[in-house]
């Protein structure tokens, strides 16, 4: 998600040996020479564009079968709607971390999935029939979490669901908010992608200068805020209570479709693991990633196999997530103790990747957080 300055009081000093926005492209004393434009060439080429294109593909499918569901409301089209809409919001996990060129310049993360959605914006917007999907104000009632409430939330049965579409007073309201948030991440989607493949791509793998805003130490700091708080925070760290003084279970993310949230992060977890080893998006293929570059810094210094540590602590969080339960609220009412363990191993990746990858690459972090980590 979008980087939110957080009140900084977690000492990390840690970060003070690493390089400032003006030092050279030269970091560890001159010693490395990693080759950052060909990681960032297989990062952008196998990786973030095929992404967005298989996420544009899911939407057009959703699109396709929006279209059906208003044209004829049943149980069934709704449950084909239902399946289009959780195919996307799988593929959705992995491109979420990407908030650097268009994603980040129109806020694209938090008009796709800002949750808990708000049903009161939600009723407001359908109810007027008169919205700015666009506004930061309904940053809430947009994408992928609006359609779980939209889809599940509306009422209890999947024929009562079906009956708030066809209702003569209210189902022209809803039948188009659905259509217009469908449509708008759609065209979300298809502007990110087509600035990828119409210039920024060469701009993004010419940027391996070690500076603030070049795009090698931006997706450095994306890939270590979106673990932190997108998936560590977010997804599991916040309907556990870690952050709060109780559990808080409607936090979770695709929180009315109930089943689905665990399927979400493992996803992501998955996806974010595969982006570290430079793995290939739907692909067995790897090339250039992180991994390998710690690998290099190793070879160059004999120090810790960070490679081997990182992957090793992400598959020991990913074996605690697998023992929760298929819906993540469910699991924190009646065991939230597995919740907060799988917190507690994703926080050990978190210390790995924030500290001592970061400082590997003579990487600045770009936000502040009192997570005290």
């Amino acid at each position: 998600m979008k980087r939110v300055i957080f009140v900084f009081i977690a000492a990390l000093t840690v970060y003070a040996c690493s390089s400032s926005d003006d030092s050279s492209d030269t970091v560890n004393n001159g010693k490395d020479d990693f080759n950052r434009g060909g990681l960032l060439t297989n990062v952008a080429d196998k990786i973030i564009i095929p992404s967005y294109e298989d996420l544009s593909t899911k939407l057009n499918d959703l699109q396709e079968e929006k279209d059906n569901f208003i044209a004829s409301p049943s149980e069934i089209n709704l449950i084909a709607l239902r399946d289009k809409w959780l195919s996307a919001y799988k593929v959705w996990q992995s491109v979420e971390m990407y908030n650097i060129g268009k994603a980040e310049e129109i806020n694209y993360a938090f008009q796709m999935n800002v949750y808990p959605t708000s049903i009161d914006d939600i009723e407001s917007n359908v109810g007027s029939g008169t919205y700015d999907l666009t506004h930061p104000n309904n940053n809430d009632a947009v994408g992928f979490p609006a359609l779980d409430y939209l889809l599940f939330g509306l009422a209890e049965t999947n024929a009562d669901i079906v009956e708030k579409y066809t209702n003569t007073t209210s189902g022209a309201g809803y039948k188009t908010y659905l259509s217009d948030l469908v449509n708008q991440m759609n065209i979300l989607t298809e502007t990110v992608l087509t600035d990828w493949k119409s210039g920024y791509r060469e701009t993004f793998i010419a940027s391996t200068e070690n500076t603030a805003t070049s795009a090698f130490n931006k997706l450095a700091n994306d890939f270590v805020f979106y673990f932190e708080k997108g998936l560590r925070a977010n997804k599991v760290g916040i309907p556990a209570g870690v952050f709060s003084t109780t559990p808080l279970p409607s936090k979770v993310e695709a929180f009315y479709s109930d089943k689905n949230s665990k399927d979400l992060l493992v996803a992501a977890i998955q996806n974010i693991q595969d982006f570290f080893n430079g793995k290939a998006y739907n692909s067995t293929t790897t090339g250039t990633g992180f991994a390998d570059y710690l690998d290099y810094l190793n070879d160059i210094t004999q120090g810790e196999d960070l490679n081997a540590i990182i992957n090793g602590k992400i598959n020991d969080a990913s074996a605690k997530v697998l023992e929760l339960d298929a819906s993540l609220s469910n699991q924190v009412d009646v065991d939230n103790v597995k919740m907060t363990e799988a917190y507690d191993a994703l926080q050990k990746v978190v210390v790995l990747i924030k500290v001592d990858m970061l400082q590997a690459f003579s990487v600045n972090v770009d936000y502040t957080d009192a997570d005290g980590d």
